[in-house]
């Protein structure tokens, strides 16, 4: 049965940082990427970086780019997200997920992705 579920999230103060772990179970971090998503309320859900089995990273806002970053575990079935300098406009529900492919994608489509963890929230005050 193929099982991601996140964890890591919390409450933490702006320019602080946190990182959140993606455990998969079903299947293996050697052929599968795993991308970051995360939902800030009434916003759509977001695609924020992917890494592949190489532990190649691919980060999809300009935003994120020198912020977070992205690395797996694969022999602890583990995927990662750093967050640093964290600010209020980080505030949101973070998603791990997969679409089978062995590289990570240009652009995030949700549709091409077929497994979802349930989300960590975190929220960042001031």
């Amino acid at each position: 049965q193929v099982e991601l579920v996140e964890s890591g999230g919390g409450l933490v103060q702006s320019g602080g940082s946190l990182r959140l772990s993606c455990v998969v179970s079903g299947f293996t971090l050697d052929f599968s990427t795993i991308t970051w998503f995360r939902q800030a309320p009434g916003k759509e859900r977001e695609g924020v970086a992917c890494v592949d089995r190489t532990n190649t990273v691919t980060v999809y806002t300009d935003s994120y780019r020198g912020r977070f970053t992205a690395s797996s575990d694969k022999t602890q079935s583990t995927a990662f997200l750093q967050m640093n300098n964290l600010n209020s406009d980080d505030t949101a529900v973070y998603y791990c997920a997969t679409n089978w492919d062995n590289k990570c994608p240009r652009a995030t489509q949700e549709r091409d992705y077929t497994n979802w963890g349930q989300g960590t929230q975190v929220t960042v005050y001031s």
